[in-house]
């Protein structure tokens, strides 16, 4: 199989995460969250293969459930805390097992992942601020912040990059890296992408974004920094990186966020992939482009944390 042929193969299987035979290719309103959920989790353990070598141990944290992701010989000084995705209304850390695993494998630092409270029970900013708690957790089981990295994909790499806001509005000292996968920045939808690129999006059924975005902001206001990190002061945030597909409809929330971060003085390194989907280099190794890129953010993870 060719790599373009296999590419496009994994493209139509990594799509059921998102729309096709266990999910509506229209998301609106009417659409149950509760089935969606369960689809989710099914899905991403049935496509998501265990990975070898790897561990998952729950932690101490108290207030909501959070686990380990560890692989063999991980300093013990340094850690990832991991958001998950799933549109601001579904995943968890559980869902997202093998999905951190196979990060954690490629990167050899052991990440957090941890259950932040969904919309549309907990619209924003309820998920940031549970974030932001679970990372104060971290600092105060001694973890150095400069030895600390978020990392997220999709909605949950927007709320990383939120919560790295709320924590500089806090004076919380800030993680030493940020890498995230397609996040999602902009509650208003006012990326030129999302009509541009609604028909070559494969992972994007009709009006999820609309229907997900409305319940994460409920009656809160969609430019709020810490619902949409695009429309905050990105000044003094820490080394980032950003990887996005040109197929996606999100991919201006991208390109915004780092023209606007590398306006505000932040180092920002952000790689648009030609002819490539949502979050794709969470699929390495399944084709080179996903290898390249999910090495590209491990190597630089590991350039930014404290040696």
């Amino acid at each position: 199989m060719s790599t373009k042929a296999k590419m496009m193969h994994y493209t139509m299987k990594y799509r059921h995460l998102f729309k096709g035979q266990l999910r509506p290719e229209v998301i609106d309103k009417n659409t149950s969250i509760e089935k969606i959920r369960r689809d989710c989790d099914e899905t991403a353990a049935r496509f998501f293969k265990p990975i070898p070598g790897i561990s998952f141990k729950p932690s101490d944290y108290p207030t909501f459930y959070a686990e380990w992701v560890e692989s063999e010989d991980a300093p013990e000084e340094k850690a990832v805390l991991y958001f998950h995705g799933g549109g601001f209304v579904m995943g968890n850390a559980r869902s997202h097992r093998n999905i951190v695993g196979n990060f954690v494998k490629h990167l050899g630092i052991k990440a957090l992942v941890f259950d932040y409270r969904l919309a549309p029970e907990h619209p924003a900013p309820a998920a940031v601020n549970d974030s932001a708690a679970v990372y104060c957790w971290l600092l105060e089981q001694g973890y150095q912040p400069e030895n600390i990295a978020f990392a997220g994909d999709s909605a949950g790499g927007g709320i990383a990059l939120a919560t790295l806001l709320k924590c500089k509005d806090n004076g919380i000292p800030l993680p030493g890296a940020c890498a995230v996968f397609s996040p999602c920045t902009d509650m208003t939808i006012s990326g030129e992408s999302h009509k541009t690129r609604a028909k070559a999006d494969p992972c994007t059924p009709k009006g999820a974004n609309e229907t997900y975005l409305g319940y994460y902001v409920g009656g809160g206001d969609r430019k709020h920094p810490y619902a949409s990190p695009l429309f905050g002061d990105l000044s003094g945030l820490p080394p980032t990186i950003i990887q996005v597909g040109e197929n996606e409809t999100l991919r201006d929330d991208s390109t915004r966020f780092s023209e606007k971060a590398k306006n505000a003085g932040v180092d920002v390194q952000l790689k648009v992939w030609k002819g490539m989907f949502h979050c794709f280099p969470l699929l390495a190794p399944m084709f080179p482009e996903a290898t390249v890129a999910l090495e590209e953010v491990c190597q630089f993870i590991r350039k930014n944390l404290k040696d």
